[in-house]
């Protein structure tokens, strides 16, 4: 029996002494606790991100869209706003769905109108424009007004230019959107 050990331990391509003290050094436990590390920072990133944003836009399902409030009470999703995917916050007091100009200049929108609008941060002048389309999961409007406001921020909103074509609902923390069938 002692003789089968024996050959057993000499067939090893690494020789298990040796990787018992490698596991012994400080440098090999530094290297282990690294990525035990990385991977709880990973784990809490995407615990957080879907804490914060709820309403990622994923493949597109049929029926109503479902909103869950984020932590801060509102409503935001992704959306594709002239088939470029952008964050926006579903906001029922805006009249228009507002756009940035880094956005308009992404999707090539130019205005020639001006107009003064009030929004939470006060009053502005707004640009506006038409949108060929604004989609929020399985929802499409067509010919959406909106409104370039050069100083708004990386969300979008979507304001009652597109939210008066749909079914509004808010029940529980959740916001339904369904089409209204004519």
């Amino acid at each position: 029996m002692q003789s089968i050990y024996k050959n057993w331990r000499t067939l090893h391509f690494f020789p298990l002494d040796k990787i018992m003290a490698l596991f012994a050094t400080s440098n090999f436990k530094t290297v282990l606790i690294v990525p035990v590390w990385l991977c709880l920072a990973g784990m809490l990133f995407y615990f957080m991100n879907s804490m914060v944003n709820p309403n990622r836009a994923g493949p597109l399902a049929t029926g109503d869209v479902a909103l869950k409030r984020d932590l801060s009470g509102h409503y935001r999703a992704e959306a594709y706003i002239n088939g470029v995917k952008t964050p926006v916050m579903v906001d029922t007091g805006a009249t228009d769905v507002a756009i940035s100009q880094a956005l308009a200049d992404k999707l090539g929108l130019h205005s020639v109108s001006a107009s003064r609008t009030q929004t939470a941060n006060g009053d502005t002048v707004s640009y506006l424009v038409r949108l060929h389309s604004v989609k929020l999961g399985s929802l499409v409007a067509y010919d959406v007004s909106a409104s370039i406001i050069p100083d708004l921020g990386e969300e979008m909103l979507l304001g009652m230019s597109f939210l008066g074509r749909l079914d509004v609902r808010l029940y529980k923390g959740t916001m339904t959107l369904r089409a209204i069938n004519e």
